[in-house]
């Protein structure tokens, strides 16, 4: 009787141990994923957050640090924390892991765009900020372009 109770025992403990794993990883399953969509939403605010601001005028200095980040990390090759995030995840969920080059160039490029654009599409996303912030500054209440007739 007593060796009945042991074996069952044992099974309980061997299942809680497995239901704990599998909830330990289906964690770190979320984490990545939770990550991949904060680098998405990045992204696209890194791109329209210009226009964003057209409608929320207060919004523009949030885009402006966005806009500042994503210059860093490409000219400075800064390490994104939501990169260390995934990697880590990753390794912890027993996934594939990151390639060195990092989220874009393992979700965007060759995936949203072709590859033979990869040099072009920081200047479309450049060229598109740059015209959000000109359609805000010529938007803003009491903006009145030079005329001729104006006294300097």
């Amino acid at each position: 009787m007593a060796n009945h109770q042991a074996n069952g025992y044992e099974r309980r403990k061997k299942r809680y141990r497995h239901c704990t794993l599998g909830r330990q990883l289906a964690m770190y399953h979320i984490v990545v994923a939770l990550a991949v969509i904060a680098h998405f939403a990045f992204l696209c605010y890194l791109i329209v957050g210009g226009f964003v601001a057209l409608r929320w005028r207060r919004t523009i200095w949030l885009h402006v640090l966005a806009v500042l980040w994503g210059i860093a990390i490409i000219t400075v090759r800064l390490d994104c924390p939501l990169t260390w995030l995934e990697r880590w995840s990753r390794a912890k969920a027993g996934m594939a892991p990151l390639p060195s080059d990092g989220f874009i160039a393992h979700y965007v490029i060759g995936v949203l765009y072709p590859a033979s654009w990869a040099d072009w599409v920081p200047v479309a996303v450049f060229a598109l900020v740059a015209v959000s912030w000109v359609l805000f500054v010529r938007m803003r209440p009491g903006y009145r372009p030079i005329s001729a007739n104006d006294v300097l």
